[in-house]
């Protein structure tokens, strides 16, 4: 028997975006462009893998939870799986890999650590993304009643976050049909567990890219955008879009590469960077300072500079891909394959 988890949360998305457009009619854009939004992601002519991610979803088995958390570092779904629930559910999600931001846990207890609970499914996946949010959180103004939006939000992982600290209502997006269903399979075992008091729920996956959304809607709270402006040609552009979705006085959280160096250093990869090939701009801190300045956002402040490690970016049994260890020099780790420094991320907090 198939599950109809996409339908009713793209339903909820509907029900919450005519909520919200009663109150800022700048949503109803989003209203119209809806529809062709989801057809686009499910249309095989686009995505050639998009059915057959349709199909795990929704074979997807009903399962008995008995508790979730949102707020913790493996996101946990407690549950007791028989084994025949636990084999079809492990086939299933093994059909949405890669999986690369995460952790995720489906069945066992609440608290467990990955590998601590056998009877479990532990998605280990390629990115240790509760170490960026432990990081992050600190930093943040108080989500809790806020309407955010999360950029290039991958699988979801920290969009559930946002939630887990009490966001009225979350709105991530990214373009990747791959992610969208992975998404779509945690939102399957979530269930209503992040739903206000009326039912309807908090966390929501539009699969589009920023530039995609209808400019200047000011809609939300707190953006983010974690681990995408390096990859855009126009770093000016997407830090305007930004601050478009953004209330007067909202906070923008945005998270990039970047090198050591002065106001005036940006590093231009000639071709690849650590095997990417869409990698653009890695300003120096000072030097993105001064961008977000430009763009005009004010109080911008960094928060948090981090080498990443090959412990945070790894193979894992869930993403069986290269990862970050092949990416580097193998005789220096201070330096990408390319001779380039090696991945260092920064986070900046500044206000609209």
């Amino acid at each position: 028997m198939l599950n109809d988890t996409i339908l009713h949360a793209e339903r909820e998305l509907y029900l919450t975006l005519l909520a919200l457009a009663q109150q800022q009619p700048s949503a109803y854009e989003w209203l119209t462009r809806l529809p062709t939004w989801l057809g686009d992601i499910k249309n095989k002519a686009n995505y050639a893998h998009a059915p057959a991610y349709q199909a795990s979803v929704a074979r997807l088995p009903e399962i008995t939870v008995n508790d979730v958390d949102l707020d913790n570092d493996v996101l946990t779904v407690a549950a007791n799986l028989s084994d025949s629930e636990r084999k079809q559910t492990m086939a299933l999600l093994k059909q949405l890999m890669p999986w690369r931001k995460g952790p995720f846990q489906i069945g066992g207890q609440i608290g467990g650590r990955i590998g601590s609970d056998e009877s479990a499914i532990k998605i280990d996946t390629e990115w240790h993304s509760d170490w960026k949010w432990q990081r992050v959180l600190p930093h943040l103004g108080n989500l809790k009643g806020r309407r955010v939006l999360d950029v290039g939000g991958g699988s979801g992982y920290h969009g559930w976050r946002m939630a887990g600290a009490g966001a009225e209502t979350v709105i991530i997006i990214d373009p990747s049909c791959l992610f969208y269903h992975q998404f779509m399979a945690i939102r399957h075992f979530v269930g209503a567990a992040d739903a206000h008091p009326s039912g309807r729920y908090r966390t929501h996956y539009i699969p589009v890219p920023l530039e995609a959304l209808p400019e200047h809607s000011q809609l939300f709270d707190t953006v983010f955008s974690m681990g995408v402006l390096y990859h855009r040609q126009s770093p000016f552009e997407h830090l305007q879009q930004l601050k478009g979705q953004l209330v007067k006085g909202g906070e923008l959280v945005l998270e990039t590469l970047v090198i050591d160096g002065d106001a005036n250093t940006v590093l231009v990869p000639h071709d690849r960077y650590a095997q990417m090939n869409n990698v653009y701009f890695l300003p120096s801190v000072d030097a993105l300072i001064g961008w977000l300045e430009k763009a005009g956002f004010t109080e911008v402040r960094c928060v948090d500079v981090a080498v990443t490690s090959t412990a945070e970016q790894r193979k894992t049994e869930w993403m069986t891909y290269h990862s970050l260890a092949d990416f580097l020099d193998p005789n220096d780790a201070s330096k990408t394959i390319e001779g380039y420094p090696a991945p260092k991320r920064a986070t900046l907090i500044a206000k609209k």
